[in-house]
């Protein structure tokens, strides 16, 4: 929450309240990837990048393709205008999600090669790139875990310098994985995602 929005809680504690509980009930009958791209497009109206990030995280993490939020910005464009949806695909460019990427927007989704099984290693993190899409493994023994490199805050690319030990931290709000689990261990909740995986003659295939 920005300073503004605290400081108008802290001022008018009733009001605000109140206004946040009408918006509460005022979503009852949308369904959640609705309110997302409301909530995306409304981000876009106002140019706040934080909460566009975030509520792009949330619209794609909660079932919305990147067709679905390309065409909620350009079905808004009487509202938006060119310069706000020129300055939303800045961002997306920046961020550099691979589903928004224009070869991929109408991909099926499929199995992905990633590597020999004997080149991931045990008991230790390892670091690929398959496809335009970089992957962290994770193996013990015969079990094998498949993770996004992307943090599920805001879809950061996080690098394979900020693995340390079995903790990989992401260098943009510090969210801190432990990379056995996958789970969140600082700043945040949500786990790393992690990938369908099977073994085919050999080889490591994940599937996205």
């Amino acid at each position: 929450m920005s300073d503004a929005l605290n400081y108008l809680l802290q001022a008018r504690p009733e009001a605000m309240t109140a206004y946040f509980s009408f918006l509460k009930k005022s979503e009852t009958h949308l369904d959640t990837r609705t309110r997302d791209l409301i909530s995306v497009i409304t981000k876009v109206a106002v140019q706040t990048e934080g909460g566009f990030r975030q509520y792009l995280t949330r619209a794609l993490r909660n079932g919305a393709s990147p067709n679905e939020v390309i065409d909620a910005l350009l079905m808004a464009f009487p509202v938006l205008g060119l310069a706000k949806i020129v300055w939303a695909a800045d961002i997306l460019l920046e961020m550099d999600i691979p589903e928004f990427r224009p070869e991929n927007l109408n991909a099926k989704p499929g199995w992905h090669d990633v590597t020999s099984v004997e080149a991931v290693p045990q008991r230790e993190a390892a670091y690929f790139e398959v496809d335009g899409r970089h992957l962290f493994t994770w193996r013990d023994g015969d079990e094998i875990t498949v993770y996004d490199s992307r943090c599920p805050h805001q879809v950061t690319d996080i690098p394979h310098l900020s693995l340390e030990g079995t903790t990989l931290t992401c260098p943009k709000h510090q969210w801190a994985f432990d990379i056995e689990s996958g789970a969140c261990i600082a700043k945040g909740k949500r786990p790393l995602r992690h990938f369908e995986h099977k073994i085919a003659d050999g080889r490591l295939l994940a599937y996205w």
